[in-house]
């Protein structure tokens, strides 16, 4: 007892700062190290702010730290984050700014304190969210709908201040059908030959065109409807470190982000022939060149795996190919759809491996007409099985993620309506689940240990689970309106995570309870896939920032 009395965690001491809960008595003479940077943020208008980031970059480096502050406006820095240096503070709050720059030095051993006062913005329409968007615009949900499908590629608040008119709008939206869905306005790249997507998904071009001319800046000089925010987030969510990385290049867009078993951070680049790999203690970069191997068609790639070796593999989208790297050699080996199947649109950009050692069959799904292949990795060749339909429309399933359970049986997630579809790998024979919530565009997820899929529901706003044992599905609606789940992971502590491209927030579901925690980013963050590194409880979510640039590394405290 004298022991644990006198000799204290120090990553429990750092803990009880951050979480502004009492230390254990029985620690009470601990000689814990002093958070390096402690603080209070206030504003004129609130005076103490709760919910509020604050984000610490040491003069140089290409990593920030940032903390949340209490209910009090406090935060701390935890003493191992921040080496002795200079640090510039920035301060995330919706409709507030920092009044003034502000910075601080750091020392070891020390405790550096800081008073931070933030101001009202004058211009709140640049410092909304996605979704905040879709709060604050008039329209149905329906009409709303359409703009879930413009955000892969830039803002909604490059439409909102548009001046097209409607006729300007139709040729914005036409338009927009021939560039590649890696494209962003730093690096827009045009489809080959005579593939097109389609970016209407079954709406109507004109009459949303007209609805949007009606409500962007085409007809008045500022908006006619008052600009809304999310409340910032509180109590439990304001627990957590977020680390950011800046990748080398503001072209880098790190659309996969995973960890292999060394703990080495893996991304795959959605606008360049790049496989990236991080150093998480460093943030160095290393970046490996992927053949070309269908030149005059757009590059980029998009979804991340790791075999049973530990190998990365990728979908290389638009050059109409799949990619596994040897980690030993450095070399890639790519596989292409044939010759004789491929078209101008032809599209890998999905691919599953979780079953393959049972049968030495890769899933891969081509985007164009949405045939599903499976790759036999002994004779090196490629069986079409077609695309599949829906039994009760005759539609035809809009695959957008396939994933494998243990058994190489594979899920089709059907990004055009709310299915969920279930190949057996022996027979073939595919079965069609409707999710709970119609149209709910499924798009990306995982199998957990015990079979389950887990999805994020891209319409539906809600984190998905099929369990094939008694093939019924679970939904937890996210509670932030807006936040268009992109994918969903369990991890083996209890939790299901997801991400936003729409709120900038990530959210952590408890499957027991059915409760949500979110965790507000520092700065706007595109997500699409989420890992958890989930070694320790709490586990660890990683994401890119799409458009951004940069890995997020989000540690819950709680």
């Amino acid at each position: 007892m004298e022991t644990r009395r006198f000799v204290l965690d120090a990553a429990a001491a750092l803990a009880a700062i951050l979480l502004q809960v009492p230390l254990d008595p029985l620690l009470a003479h601990a000689q814990a190290p002093p958070p390096a940077l402690t603080g209070q943020v206030t504003s004129a208008e609130e005076g103490p702010m709760e919910g509020v980031v604050i984000s610490a970059r040491e003069d140089g480096s290409t990593v920030s730290i940032s903390v949340v502050t209490n209910a009090q406006g406090r935060f701390a820095f935890p003493a191992e984050r921040l080496e002795s240096g200079h640090y510039t503070l920035k301060a995330r709050a919706a409709g507030y700014e920092l009044d003034g720059a502000k910075g601080a030095a750091v020392a070891s051993g020390q405790e550096t304190k800081v008073e931070i006062k933030l101001r009202k913005v004058k211009n709140l329409s640049a410092h909304l969210t996605n979704a905040e968007w879709l709060t604050s615009m008039p329209g149905t949900d329906e009409q709303k709908r359409f703009l879930l499908n413009c955000t892969g590629c830039h803002t909604l608040e490059r439409i909102m201040k548009s001046t097209h008119d409607a006729d300007g709008l139709l040729e914005v939206i036409q338009r927009m059908s021939l560039y590649y869905p890696g494209s962003t306005p730093l690096k827009p790249q045009r489809l080959a030959g005579t593939a097109t997507r389609d970016v209407e998904r079954g709406g109507n071009g004109r009459k949303t065109a007209e609805w949007l001319a009606s409500i962007n800046l085409s007809q008045e000089a500022t908006w006619t409807f008052p600009l809304k925010t999310e409340p910032r987030l509180t109590g439990k969510s304001t627990h957590v470190i977020i680390t950011e990385y800046d990748l080398p290049n503001p072209l880098i867009q790190p659309h996969d982000v995973m960890l292999d078993r060394e703990g080495s951070v893996w991304y795959s680049d959605f606008g360049q022939m790049f496989l990236g790999k991080m150093d998480p203690k460093t943030g160095k970069v290393t970046q490996y060149p992927i053949p070309v191997v269908k030149p005059g068609s757009p590059e980029g790639t998009l979804d991340l795996e790791f075999d049973k070796d530990d190998n990365p593999w990728v979908g290389v989208m638009y050059q109409s190919a799949i990619a596994k790297f040897d980690k030993k050699t450095q070399k890639f080996q790519m596989w292409k759809t044939p010759q004789e199947w491929d078209t101008d649109g032809g599209q890998l950009g999905h691919l599953a491996i979780e079953g393959t050692n049972i049968d030495n069959k890769v899933w891969i799904k081509n985007s164009d007409v949405g045939n599903i292949y499976r790759l036999d990795l002994i004779t090196n060749k490629m069986e079409n099985l077609g695309n599949f339909k829906d039994p009760r429309t005759g539609k035809r399933i809009g695959t957008y993620g396939i994933h494998s359970d243990a058994q190489n049986n594979a899920y089709l997630l059907d990004f055009s309506a709310g299915n969920i579809v279930k190949i057996d790998a022996r027979t073939r024979n595919a079965t069609v689940y409707r999710t709970p919530t119609p149209d709910s565009r499924p798009r990306r997820g995982r199998v957990d240990h015990e079979g389950r899929l887990w999805f994020g529901e891209y319409q539906g706003n809600a984190i998905g689970m099929f369990d094939p044992r008694t093939e019924r599905m679970t939904e937890w609606k996210v509670p932030t309106p807006w936040s268009a789940p992109y994918d969903a992971v369990l991890d083996r502590n209890g939790a299901a995570w997801t991400g936003s491209m729409l709120t900038d927030r990530v959210a952590r579901l408890d499957i027991k309870s059915g409760q949500y925690t979110e965790y507000m980013l520092p700065r706007p963050t595109n997500i699409r896939r989420v890992y958890v590194d989930d070694s320790k409880n709490p586990g660890a979510l990683w994401i890119g920032s799409n458009h951004g640039a940069s890995i997020v590394k989000v540690e819950p405290l709680d």
